[in-house]
């Protein structure tokens, strides 16, 4: 059995695990790689593994497969083998957000406080797909102990695995020790000056927004960008959103307009490890032969405007 035999039995199994009540269904899609579609939620699962990628595959090839897909209404989720492999919680918490099956926590049950630089990059470590970054502005959401009833022992993918979700054990493990627990943060740079439209913005960018693996603070994003704008006044907030996984729609309902994108990003794997390192940030004549060179489907860009 190959290994990209393994990730998509793996993935599959992982699906079925909470999703057994609804059959997996294939629509006849023009896509390369296997997919899992769930017609109830028009949504692909595309899971991509290292060693059926094409050295001559388009640049654009994931982004403009997006936008076919998005065109029949359906959103893709283009899933690395790497990706799954790095980052394994992490996606399953997101695969379920998708699904709508994760532990809900109302954001006006929270309390939003600033947070220091360890608190933020040891949340996003855990929490979010990407390493964290650099941010002037840091700000989390704590819900207090008083409204810990609210926390289900229970969700409807743990109870098919016959244990507590991740989200379950993580909330009452905290609380034995703790008044409150964080469970959702963000993050922004400082200010820009930026000349639009004849007009100078002192603009900032959201650059991490991330819950708590397995919740959905509810709200809490919009709750947060409010915490912001009321501290710093913005004339602007710019953000990206991961085409892999989002088409921003999110975004656009708090406000925020879609101006743009970013082309796709150039990675390389090592096939051993499933390190992704950054094309840029390689000498190319020294990037080992069995390294794998991956294309991502790029970023939508966002902007929301008070000035």
């Amino acid at each position: 059995m190959t290994q990209a035999t393994y990730f998509l039995e793996e993935v599959e199994a992982f699906l079925l695990q909470w999703r057994s009540e609804i059959p997996l269904t294939v629509e006849p899609l023009s896509i390369p790689f296997p997919f899992f579609y769930f017609d109830d939620r028009k949504l692909i699962v595309h899971c991509i593994s290292l060693d059926a990628l094409s050295v001559d595959m388009p640049v654009s090839f994931f982004a403009e497969l997006s936008e076919k897909m998005e065109a029949r209404g359906i959103k893709i989720i283009h899933l690395w083998e790497d990706v799954w492999y790095t980052h394994k919680e992490g996606v399953q918490s997101r695969l379920r957000a998708a699904f709508g099956e994760t532990q809900r926590i109302p954001a006006r049950l929270t309390k939003v406080k600033r947070i220091d630089k360890p608190t933020l990059d040891a949340f996003i470590q855990k929490n979010h797909l990407q390493v964290t970054t650099m941010a002037k502005y840091k700000y989390g959401l704590f819900l207090p102990k008083q409204y810990e009833r609210i926390i289900r022992t229970s969700l409807p993918f743990s109870i098919h695995c016959g244990t507590h979700s991740q989200s379950t054990h993580l909330l009452i493990h905290e609380f034995t020790h703790s008044e409150e627990v964080l469970v959702a943060v963000a993050s922004f740079s400082g200010g820009k000056k930026i000349l639009r439209e004849g007009q100078t913005y002192r603009s900032f960018e959201l650059i991490r927004f991330a819950n708590l693996l397995d919740c959905t603070v509810v709200g809490g994003l919009d709750k947060l960008l409010k915490a912001f704008t009321k501290e710093v006044f913005p004339d602007d907030i710019m953000t990206y959103a991961d085409r892999d996984w989002s088409d921003g729609r999110s975004y656009e309902r708090l406000g925020f307009e879609r101006v743009g994108s970013t082309p796709p990003q150039v990675f390389f794997v090592n096939p051993t490890m499933m390190e992704r390192h950054y094309a840029e940030r390689l000498n190319e004549a020294e990037i080992p032969v069995d390294w794998i060179k991956v294309l991502n489907a790029g970023n939508w860009k966002f902007l929301k405007k008070f000035k």
